[in-house]
């Protein structure tokens, strides 16, 4: 599929430099065929199912992102459907930790991060607007929730209709990347496609900056595109929109080539026909948008006959999804994978680029070492790997003498919380995590927790470990023994774990802590807690962490222990194209994520375990329709707490600027050592490389600003190996699919996609 891509996009140039205006609509089949006039999602059918093509033939998985928006549009509501889901929803969102700051967040956050929103009252609203006539439409509505609940920027939250999730996502055929020329100059956009032969030297012109995209000015159009994405901090979500080198190693568990192609949350944006892109040069490009598709089309005339078809509201046919338009989920293993597309061989490869362990080439890094972290895992076959690897290439990388180390953690999403935990503890053997925690208070936790606690109270600890059915509970927050307070003692009582108490007028459970020699900590991650013993050394001034705002979830919870208690520094780089300071984590501080299933599953058990809860609050749990229709549903149900922090305030709403900020250049998006070299410089050789008004470095060498704007590139200096990068870059031939996303598993620490 990559070659596709990189030949596609090699079209693309050639028509950006040989044609002012170079319309591209070779996907719009409707004016070649005789059915222009049917309803669009007719239309669609008749596309997918050419029943003129020879048996053998594959048959198209993509139609015009437009006609595939008018087929959703027409897609009729059931509002008494859309009703009762508005009433269910919520019963979870109230286990939702923030719901209750989102109203009205403290200010810093407001003014540099997202503004409020009350989400229990929008859903009034969108009641309101199907009472009125205002909504008519499935996807409308799916639409509205979708808009609503990604306004609080937490990519624990989501709730995603079906038709908004599982009918089509919407996909653009240019990656961009936004660069430095120098490293100096403010950042530019540019095709990803010139960017590439620039620094592989097999283009003749010179590359221009993309200055207006569809009439509007670059950047402010992709500013506002990136507000559709799960992240908070408004830097990361710009630097979510461009092609990554770090997202596009997880294949299909990253954003792929960034959202304004489609990737990530950029899949569910509905597109227009065309997207029309202005260079700096006076040159315009116009490039067809599509929609791919997995669900089967055959026989559907109208949009009331996709929701027959397509939506389980108790009227629906079972859903139908043709074979040969379903991508297969590769079988992951434990081995190594092949380096992915950039990256050069790593010394201590671990499973599937899930972790790698590299040293960079050149002198003066001959004392680097590089773990490269882009994931925290969340599948039981990489767990012991993924811990493994980073054992082993500490240990290898000091033993041969390696006395700087980056920790690279750009598009972590997060994963497995206690390998955050783990991590830390190999670093910093001899400090306590701390990791404070706590839930919203709401009366089903509460509820959930007497029913547990109740029964493990007759058992001891460990008597779970054969039994599969103690050993849920026993493993589970509701339990009382699980966790620790926040003075490291074990709490008495659920009574004392839950609270509930008052904490800046909302109300919480008592502030927890994760008990690492818990005789369940295996049960609960995969792994025991290593790094006890652990021989490296590295000092706090020695080890810097690289991001690019993405960190989220457990990535968050990483960061957290290694910059509070291990004093570690961080570089964060891209951002927008501006000379500010910016975050190093700008995605969700949350402390862990449950699927609504999940929620769904311990209120049902509660009350098996708890007769007299039967008609309890819990009870409104049973019904499936909110289950039924949602697709990628989390909510996040612990925030975050500091270490220290008396102000109550979730780490989610802190603003916290990276030590240091760095621009991306056009050889860091083809060859990641390029990015750690700038990191190692900027750390321990010159400081005055950093962007911005100081920070931890002496602002008297820091750039108080950037220097110029970006507006072509230069050709790149040196040689670069054009035909073996390519064949590299080439590498995620029919494996790459940009609808990608995290398959969570219960209670894990992963951010939603």
């Amino acid at each position: 599929m990559w070659s596709r891509i990189v030949a596609s996009l090699a079209v693309l140039t050639i028509s950006v430099t040989s044609s002012p205006v170079a319309p591209v609509d070779n996907l719009n089949r409707r004016q070649e065929i005789p059915t222009a006039t049917l309803p669009a999602c007719a239309q669609v059918s008749v596309l997918l199912n050419d029943n003129e093509a020879p048996t053998d033939a594959p048959q198209p998985t993509e139609v015009p992102a437009d006609l595939a928006h008018q087929c959703l549009l027409s897609i009729p509501i059931n509002a008494t459907s859309a009703k009762a889901i508005l009433f269910e929803l919520p019963l979870y969102l109230n286990w939702q930790s923030t719901l209750d700051v989102l109203k009205d967040p403290p200010s810093e956050y407001v003014e540099k991060v997202q503004g409020p929103i009350d989400i229990l009252a929008g859903l009034d609203d969108i009641s309101a607007a199907i009472d009125k006539g205002d909504i008519v439409g499935e996807w409308e509505f799916g639409w509205a929730l979708y808009k609503l609940l990604g306004a609080a920027h937490d990519g624990h939250l989501a709730y995603i209709l079906d038709v908004v999730g599982l009918i089509f996502s919407f996909n653009r055929p240019l990656p961009l990347v936004s660069v430095s020329e120098d490293g100096s100059k403010l950042p530019a956009i540019f095709a990803y496609s010139d960017v590439l032969g620039l620094q592989f030297k097999n283009i003749s012109y010179t590359p221009s900056a993309i200055v207006k995209i569809d009439g509007q000015d670059a950047s402010a159009f992709l500013e506002d595109l990136s507000q559709q994405g799960s992240l908070q901090d408004r830097d990361a979500l710009y630097n979510n929109l461009f092609y990554s080198l770090a997202q596009t190693s997880l294949q299909n568990g990253g954003s792929g080539t960034g959202g304004f192609t489609g990737g990530g949350r950029g899949r569910y944006v509905p597109l227009k026909a065309n997207t029309t892109i202005d260079f700096a040069n006076g040159t315009t490009l116009a490039i067809a948008n599509t929609a791919r598709t997995y669900f089967n089309f055959q026989n559907i005339t109208s949009g009331a006959d996709l929701r027959r078809s397509f939506v389980n509201d108790g009227n629906a046919i079972a859903k139908t999804f043709r074979p040969d338009l379903i991508t297969p989920v590769s079988v992951l293993s434990a081995q190594a994978a092949a380096p992915p597309p950039g990256y050069p061989v790593p010394v201590v490869p671990g499973p599937q680029n899930l972790i790698n362990g590299f040293y960079i080439d050149g002198p003066g890094y001959e004392n680097v070492a590089v773990l490269q972290v882009p994931s925290f895992v969340s599948s039981s076959y990489a767990e012991l790997p993924f811990q493994a690897t980073s054992q082993k290439f500490l240990q290898k990388a000091w033993s041969e003498g390696k006395t700087k180390l980056i920790i690279d953690l750009q598009a972590n999403g997060g994963g497995t919380i206690l390998q955050g935990y783990d991590l830390f503890k190999q670093l910093f053997p001899a400090l306590d995590p701390y990791g404070g925690n706590r839930f919203r208070y709401n009366s089903a936790v509460d509820l959930v927790g007497q029913a547990f606690s109740g029964v493990v109270s007759q058992y001891p600890r460990d008597a779970g470990l054969k039994n599969a059915t103690l050993r849920l509970i026993q493993t589970s927050y509701f339990d009382y023994h699980t966790d620790q307070t926040v003075d490291g003692k074990p709490f008495e009582s659920w009574a004392q774990k839950v609270g509930p108490n008052t904490v800046n007028g909302d109300d919480y459970t008592s502030i927890t802590r994760w008990n690492l020699t818990d005789v369940y900590i295996p049960y609960q991650s995969g792994i025991n807690i290593t790094g006890f013993s652990n021989l490296t050394r590295w000092k706090s001034e020695d080890i810097v962490l690289v991001t690019d705002g993405y960190c989220a979830s457990t990535c968050s919870i990483f960061s957290e222990l290694m910059t509070q208690q291990g004093r570690v520094k961080t570089i964060a780089f891209g951002g927008r194209s501006n000379s500010n300071r910016i975050q190093a984590v700008g995605g969700v501080k949350g402390a862990n994520v449950y699927q609504w299933s999940f929620i769904q599953q311990y209120a049902v058990q509660a009350i098996y375990y708890n007769e007299t809860f039967q008609d309890s609050a819990l009870k409104e749990y049973s019904s499936e329709k909110v289950i039924n229709r949602g697709y990628g549903n989390g909510i996040n149900v612990r925030d975050a707490v500091r270490l220290g922090d008396d102000s109550g305030i979730a780490l989610q709403f802190k603003y916290e600027e990276a030590d240091c900020r760095l621009y991306y250049t056009p050889e860091m998006t083809v060859n990641a050592a390029a990015i750690w070299k700038a990191a190692a410089d900027a750390q321990w050789s010159d400081s005055s490389k950093c962007i911005g008004n100081g920070g931890y470095y002496n602002p008297s060498n820091a750039r108080r600003a950037a220097q110029g704007k970006t507006t072509t590139l230069s050709p790149a200096r040196g040689q670069m190996h054009g035909a073996q990068a390519l064949r590299q870059m080439k590498a995620l031939e029919d494996t790459f699919s940009i609808e990608t996303e995290y398959q969570i598993e219960a209670g894990d620490g992963f951010m939603q996609p």
